[in-house]
Order: structure tokens, then C-alpha cells, then sequence
């Protein structure tokens, strides 16, 4: 006769731990995918060069400014993430969750670009100042700024800055 005995619950701690997690990933996955998969817009920059473009996700939301480009794991010389914080003032950064190294630009309500912090530390949680009131960030790739001749004092062309 075949006799069965209970020997506590049928899945333990530990496996409930791992699935949980699987689920997580899987969750963060598809939220990454929609992300990366988000309509680019055409981004003018005046350099003293000329006119450099680039193709940029624009973060409007909280929840998109938060994310930013965290888990990503390359982004093309010409593409990046345009922050828009709608008005005027200070901006922190960091880099808790990005893997790649990226140049910040933080730009006034004018459109000029106030300062850069170029070739920031991937997974730093150092907090990286805008130094001044500023409207928008565009984050592109680590030493994009150097090669493609962006400065400070180099203007943004979009929509953002029509009413100061």
C-alpha cells in the first residue's frame, strides 16, 4: 500500500523566491522593449560647426524620466533621451542602472546648452548636478558630445523652447 505523508507546503520559499523573480525580469523585459521601441523625433543642435541631428526618445512622464535610459545595453552616436521637465529648474542625475557610459546635456529654457558632463560612470549613484535652472537634459552616448563638436552654448532647435 502506497502511504503518503505531507512534508509542509508544496513549493518552497525558495522556489516561490526564484519565480517571483523570473516574473520580475520578464516584467522589466517587456517594459524595456516598449521603451526601446519608442517613436525617435529629430533633434537640431546649432554647433559651432554647424547642425548636428540627432534622433531622440523624449521622456515626459515621471515614471519615463525615472527609467531614462537604464538597462540599456547600447545606444547608436546620433540617438539618445531627451528629458523634459516641462519648466525651468535644478536637475540631479545619476546613473544607478545604466550600463553604458553617457554624456549629459543640460540645457536652458532658451535652448542653449549650459553645461555637459561627459563620460559618466555607468552604475554611479553620484549625483551629477545641472549647476544651474535648466528645462531639459539629452543624454547620448559617452564622448558623442566631443566627436560631434557639441558644446556649451550650442542651441537646441525643437518645439520645447518656443515659449521659453
Amino acid at each position: 500500500m502506497l502511504r503518503l505523508t505531507w512534508a509542509g507546503p508544496l513549493l518552497p520559499a525558495r522556489v516561490l523566491s526564484a519565480c517571483a523573480a523570473v516574473l520580475f525580469a520578464l516584467m522589466a523585459g517587456l517594459s524595456l522593449a516598449r521603451a526601446a521601441d519608442a517613436p525617435l523625433e529629430a533633434l537640431e543642435i546649432a554647433t559651432r560647426k554647424g547642425v548636428v541631428v540627432l534622433e531622440v526618445e523624449v521622456a515626459r512622464t515621471e515614471q519615463q524620466r525615472e527609467t531614462g535610459l537604464m538597462y540599456r545595453k547600447e545606444l547608436p552616436e546620433r540617438q539618445g533621451m531627451l528629458f523634459d521637465f516641462g519648466k525651468s529648474e535644478p536637475v540631479y542625475m545619476w546613473m544607478k542602472n545604466t550600463y553604458i557610459p553617457l554624456d549629459m546635456l543640460f540645457v536652458r529654457a532658451d535652448g542653449t546648452i549650459a553645461r555637459i558632463e561627459e563620460m559618466t560612470t555607468p552604475f554611479s549613484t553620484r549625483t551629477i548636478s545641472s549647476g544651474e535652472p535648466v528645462k531639459v537634459v539629452v543624454e547620448i552616448a559617452g564622448g558623442a558630445a566631443k566627436r560631434l563638436g557639441i558644446a556649451p552654448g550650442d542651441r537646441l532647435s525643437t518645439g520645447l523652447f518656443s515659449g521659453k
